[in-house]
């Protein structure tokens, strides 16, 4: 027991002879450290293990080391003098120069390289980015934090995952691999490789990658996107895609908060719910409003079943018509418009039916020029002249609603008195027959698109009224008039507007104007300063041109004001006519018939069988109807007072063979599509040589 007492105190003596080493060893150390040797500051307790010829510290309970300016933490660890290796376990805290924080329930740490390597749970933070991984590999020199084995790194509210991880905590770049997505609240990105900034929070793409909002969707493969501002700047043919709309260019900058866009180079826009395509150089668009601007050469693209529709300006424009807003047919009657008496071949549409006698109290208290007409009409049918008419959009509406009105008020006085059932419903049902009758009268005079009367509505509402629950019926009247005046439309409807040297083409029709506008909602192409259009051979033109498409198929024509028709006949030989207004109706893709109202004057040259030319008709008339067969001329009827002359060929005055205001532009009439993809310049040239008028700008 002595000797064992004895060799107890010489190794005690020889530890505490140790320790006080390690601290006069550790205090030279702090003077020049060479940031090579691990320096223990604490253990609970220490055990000295030889293993295969090598020595081995075991420190247990609340141990640390430092080496250099980094302080390690654990419960416990391992340290091999030789190869200066530490193994440290559980609750592992790595603090380096109070700027980087490890963590884990496992650490390798090879003092020599400074290269840690932590394991479950293992994490790293800078106080603002958090790294974590089942396995993380932390570079004391360079430091880098890496994982290999799947990771994620958290920042703010952006959470980054991948299989491969690079943390630089010095410039605060991280570069992901394989399998890359950042989730944010606002967003999603995938992608295979990605460079990302914690501190600018701009994420480099280098790879095919889809950034994802909810509402659009980013495809690009280079560029840079800033995930905390939304701003963006996207290289190598960018696509933005929406719910209705796709874009693409070479070069797009976009910024989320604002919604806008901008695409450089080559830029295709595409409306796929309505079939339009817009190219252009450069454009803009509006991703809240859902508009877009071109400029620098843009042509667009309208399909069509069988004739599709290409037009090029200086600068298109297209945007989407609120919901609160309408469009307002701007086709108006003459004044020198009179009631044709002659009757008509049977190739001519029918006049429609004189309108019956409408009750005061289905008029709507409207002072609108149409509802001047209808006031008009009800008491002297013969006054209306149904064949220009036609009535804007805002006088239909309230013509249903207070008939409506109406019927829900007749509803409401059943509620109280139930013993006025039968008088008010046979009143009702006469009022609604009343209202079906304009319906299908009018329906016959007013012909804009996109005006649809609620004929079938009316009869549900009279069917009702049938039934044998007389009560039950107008109950669910009322109820049919509160939702059918407030039913929401969630259509998109687009308006396109283009502005100088606008050109169109389709095999049906080209034209060319200074300004085109068209709106979705009525289906009108509206041309303003010297348009001029071509059907066929015969060029039509006026200070307006208004176009009808039903169907997306050309409707109706209207030249308003100086409408001119021209058509060559021979070398400088054309047959001429031309009024205050002209309005042609087309069958399938070529004129069927036009009607020419006020101050109606024509010259037409007359050929025989052999095409030899006989006479030349000069006539003047109030209203000329032309007639068309295979889109060839067939019969001209000249109605009120026509007055005329007939000239033999050989003799005609060469002076008077033209109409007043009379012009021929050939020269400017688009001769095919791709006439439409030249130069800016090329579709300036020959708009250039056409004098302009004194008038307002569009």
């Amino acid at each position: 027991m002595h000797q064992l007492a004895k060799c107890g105190l010489v190794l005690a003596g020889l530890f505490l002879g140790g320790m006080f080493t390690v601290k006069a060893q550790d205090t030279t150390s702090a003077r020049n450290d060479t940031t090579q040797v691990i320096h223990i500051i604490q253990s609970d307790k220490l055990n000295v293990l030889t293993k295969e010829n090598a020595q081995l510290n075991r420190f247990i309970g609340n141990a640390i080391f430092r080496q250099g300016n980094t302080l390690f933490y654990c419960d416990s660890a391992l340290i091999n003098r030789a190869t200066n290796v530490l193994d440290a376990y559980g609750h592992i805290h790595i603090n380096q120069a109070d700027s980087i924080h490890i963590y884990g329930e496992y650490l390798h740490y090879e003092g020599d390289t400074r290269m840690a390597t932590l394991r479950d749970n293992a994490r790293l933070t800078d106080g603002k980015v958090t790294l974590s991984g089942p396995e993380l590999q932390y570079d004391m020199n360079a430091r880098i934090g890496t994982y290999v084995k799947g990771g994620k790194l958290v920042n703010g509210s952006s959470v980054l995952t991948s299989q491969e991880g690079y943390y630089y905590a010095d410039t605060k770049d991280v570069y992901f691999n394989y399998n890359v997505l950042l989730v944010d609240p606002q967003y999603t990105l995938t992608t295979d490789t990605l460079l990302y900034n914690t501190g600018t929070k701009i994420a480099t793409i280098i790879a095919p990658t889809t950034i994802n909002d909810g509402k659009t969707v980013m495809y690009t493969t280079s560029g840079e996107y800033n995930t905390e501002t939304g701003e963006g700047n996207f290289d190598s043919r960018p696509t933005i895609e929406d719910s209705t709309a796709t874009i693409t260019a070479d070069r797009i900058t976009m910024d989320k908060r604002t919604g806008l866009a901008y695409a450089v180079g080559n830029m295709v826009y595409r409306d796929t719910a309505q079939k339009m395509t817009l190219l252009s150089n450069y454009g803009t668009v509006n991703q809240v409003e859902k508009t877009i601007l071109a400029t620098q050469h843009p042509l667009l693209i309208m399909e069509r079943d069988n004739d599709t529709l290409f037009m090029t300006a200086d600068t298109l424009y297209s945007g989407i018509i609120k919901k609160d807003t309408f469009t307002v047919a701007p086709v108006r009657a003459s004044t020198d418009s009179v009631a044709v008496t002659e009757k008509a071949p049977a190739r001519v549409k029918a006049r429609p039916p004189a309108l019956p006698n409408i009750p005061a109290g289905m008029l709507p208290d409207d002072t609108s020029a149409f509802a001047k007409k209808l006031r008009q009409a009800a008491g002297d049918s013969s006054k209306l002249v149904p064949v220009m008419v036609a009535p804007p959009d805002s006088a239909l509406v309230p013509l249903k609603e207070n008939a409506l009105a109406k019927l829900k008020e007749k509803g409401e006085a059943l509620k109280k008195d139930s013993l006025a059932v039968a008088d008010v419903k046979e009143q009702v049902i006469s009022n609604i027959d009343t209202a079906l009758a304009i319906a299908k009268d009018t329906s016959k005079v007013f012909r804009p698109a996109g005006i649809s009367l609620a004929k079938d509505s009316l009869n549900n509402l009279k069917a009702r009224l049938l039934t044998p629950k007389d009560t039950a019926g107008l109950a669910q009247l009322s109820e049919t008039a509160d939702t059918s005046s407030n039913a929401n439309d969630t259509t998109e409807i687009r308006f396109i507007k283009a502005w100088h040297h606008v050109r169109i083409y389709s095999d049906s029709l080209q034209g060319v104007a200074d300004s085109i506008y068209y709106s979705g909602k009525d289906s009108i192409f509206r041309f303003y300063r010297n348009p001029v259009l071509w059907a066929n051979e015969t060029q039509l033109s006026g200070d307006t041109i208004f176009m009808y498409t039903k169907n997306q198929k050309a409707d109706k024509l209207l030249l308003d004001q100086n409408g001119l028709m021209v058509k060559e006949s021979g070398p400088n030989m054309y047959n001429q006519i031309k009024g205050n207004q002209i309005t042609g109706y087309f069958t399938g893709q070529a004129i069927d018939w036009m009607h020419v109202d006020g101050n109606a004057e024509s010259i037409y040259y007359v050929q025989d069988d052999d095409k030899a030319y006989i006479s030349v008709n000069r006539t003047l008339s109030g209203v000329i109807n032309i007639y068309f067969r295979g889109g060839e001329l067939n019969t001209i009827s000249f109605i009120k007072d026509p007055e005329g002359t007939m000239y033999p060929f050989t003799q005609r005055p060469l002076d008077q063979m033209q109409l007043e205001n009379f012009h021929w532009d050939i020269k400017r009439r688009p001769k095919s599509k791709y006439e439409l993809l030249g130069t800016a310049e090329d579709v300036k040239k020959p708009a250039e040589e056409v004098p302009k008028k004194e008038e307002d700008e569009f």
